[in-house]
């Protein structure tokens, strides 16, 4: 177990380099937060010349590999870095020098145990990406198909267990020294939640497996694709899949000159996206431009499944009538619906979160529908918060990073999108699928049906506990036997002989 004085020595070094980015400045300057934190970051700075404008995504790739996977959690929370901070985070893209290829083939080969000649016909050395926990290789099968092979850097799960075990240990201490004000936030949570992405990408059969999952909910949506797995080629350490010809979506100009419909890939991203997240509860939650790709057809194809979130179906329904009622003006049925999920406290009252909430929604419903954000309504809801003791909820987070980037991704295609009219026919059947007279029909005939095939076993359980006259009657239930302590230990194991002796002695009296 790691020593409370290793943990300090680590966090005083990343602190040092957060300070010298200038990361630093907004827990000096929160009156929330706790007061030894802020004389902490206020000594780390002493003699640190800072920039005009404080460095966050530069100053975690300073650190290092699992940094940069922290700053992609904490980019997800700008109710507790803040919105500038978390907007910085977003653009961290894991570019890190390559691991040589002798180290990488030694990868592969240990994985599989066999050679690496067996396993492809050639694959380039020169790897195509390099990020934090893994780098791409272009190689080629011997039945000549083209993949992408993704090998684990040596060595990276070991540097993740140990920053893991500090963050763990910074969190519990933050969160039992933080106030009311911490233990809303949950920075525990966060590290959970940065534990279990974490775990999911450092086994690469876990990606691969949220991948062929993906697929297969998205094959009946036209122009989205998810690259096919090699599994005789996989492992926990190495991910090889389906190559990808195409274009990437940050590439505008490439785009363009290729002679994609920009406007159109807008609309498929916004509706793959809804499919993924409202139909089918499961949904790719790194959607950046370098993760999406347009073939020559036309094809959006999304690559890299080592983050992916997942809704159940009761929080969807609340999700679509909070998006429906803030569309329309019901904040009092939004309103309702976060006590409803407990959300919000009950000790709260409705009537002032529904104004809170109307306060939110009014400046968006007064804008024209095409100048509506989707993420400025979000952030707006997580700026009550606060107010309302919010406890927060980490799959409506991830959602929410998620949505803002993927409209950040169609106004980059289509500045001109309106985001509400290429959602709304997806949505609006959606609710009325789920939440329509339709849907209450089908639950309960789902329901009463199950009812129905309960009912034979429900009858043989009735016959053995009740059978017909003239039946086996049932065993008498046995009587209960009243356990006294008579003392010590000592004392137990002189009953126990005693009893042994009269039971013989009876034996051979009347045996």
């Amino acid at each position: 177990m790691t020593q409370p004085i290793v943990h300090a020595w680590r966090l005083a070094k990343w602190g040092r380099t957060l300070a010298r980015h200038g990361a630093l400045r907004g827990i000096e300057r929160d009156p929330l937060a706790p007061p030894l934190v802020r004389r902490a970051a206020r000594i780390l700075r002493i003699g640190a010349r800072l920039p005009a404008e404080p460095a966050y995504a530069d100053a975690l790739e300073a650190i290092g590999p699992a940094a940069i996977k922290l700053g992609q959690t904490l980019a997800t929370r700008p109710d507790l870095v803040g919105e500038a901070a978390a907007r910085d985070l977003t653009r961290l893209q894991d570019n890190l020098p390559p691991v040589p290829f002798a180290a990488i083939r030694a990868e592969i080969e240990g994985s599989f145990l066999r050679p690496l000649d067996t396993l492809f016909a050639e694959i380039e050395e020169r790897p195509v990406g390099a990020a934090s926990i893994a780098q791409v290789h272009r190689a080629v099968t011997h039945d000549g198909r083209r993949v992408a092979v993704k090998v684990l850097r040596p060595g990276v799960d070991a540097e993740f267990a140990r920053a893991i075990d500090t963050y763990e240990w910074a969190a519990a201490q933050l969160e039992a020294r933080g106030g009311d004000e911490a233990a809303r936030l949950r920075p525990r949570m966060v590290i959970a939640t940065f534990r279990r992405w974490t775990a999911r990408e450092l086994d690469l059969r876990r990606e691969a497996a949220s991948a062929s999952e993906l697929a297969e909910r998205m094959a009946a949506e036209p122009g989205f694709a998810v690259p096919a797995i090699d599994w005789q080629r996989t492992s926990g350490r190495v991910l090889t899949l389906e190559w990808i010809d195409g274009t990437k979506l940050s590439n505008r100009a490439g785009l363009i000159a290729a002679g994609h419909d920009l406007p159109a890939l807008a609309r498929t991203l916004i509706r793959s996206f809804l499919r993924q997240a409202i139909a089918e509860g499961f949904f790719h939650a790194d959607m950046h431009q370098g993760n999406l790709f347009a073939r020559a057809d036309g094809t959006l194809v999304a690559i890299d499944f080592g983050i992916m979130g997942r809704i159940d179906r009761r929080a969807r329904v609340w999700l679509a009538e909070i998006l429906y009622g803030l569309i329309t003006g019901n904040y009092r049925r939004v309103a309702e619906i976060h006590f409803e999920a407990q959300y919000v406290p009950a000790h709260h009252d409705v009537g002032e979160f529904a104004t809170a909430l109307r306060a939110v929604g009014e400046p968006m419903r007064g804008l024209p529908v095409k100048e509506m954000s989707i993420g400025r309504m979000l952030d707006g809801l997580f700026a009550i918060t606060r107010d309302f003791d919010m406890q927060v909820q980490p799959h409506l987070l991830l959602l929410q990073k998620t949505m803002v980037m993927v409209e950040g991704v169609a106004t980059s295609l289509d500045p001109d999108i309106n985001l509400w009219d290429a959602a709304a026919p997806y949505v609006r059947e959606w609710i009325r699928s789920e939440l329509g007279p339709e849907a209450w029909l089908a639950d309960r005939i789902v329901e009463d049906v199950q009812t129905l095939a309960r009912l034979p076993d429900l009858v043989r359980r009735i016959e053995a506990r009740y059978p017909a006259p003239g039946g086996a009657p049932p065993a008498p239930p046995l009587p209960e036997v009243r356990v006294v302590r008579l003392g010590g230990g000592w004392r137990y194991t002189a009953v126990a002989i005693a009893a042994a002796l009269a039971g013989a002695a009876a034996t051979w009296l009347f045996g």
